[in-house]
């Protein structure tokens, strides 16, 4: 974790100085009138804060955590890494049909917004089905 910490400040160092590099070019670009660019410069200038904020994140998680990660650890193993990642039905069809009216219910709002609110039904559907699968039929708790 220290490595992407690092990574982030080194980008966000970057940002700063591109974007004051740009500032500065584009002052002295007179087929423009000599004026800023401010386009440019905001995006650049909020990619470094952006990289600051997320380098500021990690190193308060990596100070609160206790201890180095194993993939932070040179004499780390494969399988000290290996943690739950969650229980995932190979066989259920609720997410593709979540993902079916979710683009349902978008295309109604770029086509026809009667469309969004029949989208929007059957995500509420889905999304219930997808919850309680494991409460009936043969897998019931």
């Amino acid at each position: 974790m220290r490595a992407n910490i690092n990574l982030f400040w080194i980008l966000a160092a970057f940002c700063g100085a591109a974007d004051a590099l740009y500032i500065i070019w584009s002052l002295a670009d007179k087929t423009h009138g000599g004026v800023i660019e401010w386009v440019g410069t905001l995006a650049i200038g909020l990619s470094g804060i952006l990289a600051a904020f997320i380098a500021f994140y990690i190193s308060r998680v990596h100070a609160g955590q206790g201890g180095a990660l194993p993939e932070d650890r040179l004499d780390a193993n494969i399988d000290d890494g290996e943690a739950e990642q969650g229980f995932f039905s190979p066989w259920s069809w609720w997410p593709v049909m979540l993902a079916s009216s979710l683009a349902l219910m978008f295309l109604g709002l770029a086509v026809g917004v009667w469309i969004a609110f029949v989208g929007a039904a059957l995500v509420i559907i889905s999304l219930v089905g997808w919850v309680y699968e494991y409460y009936r039929g043969n897998f019931a708790h």
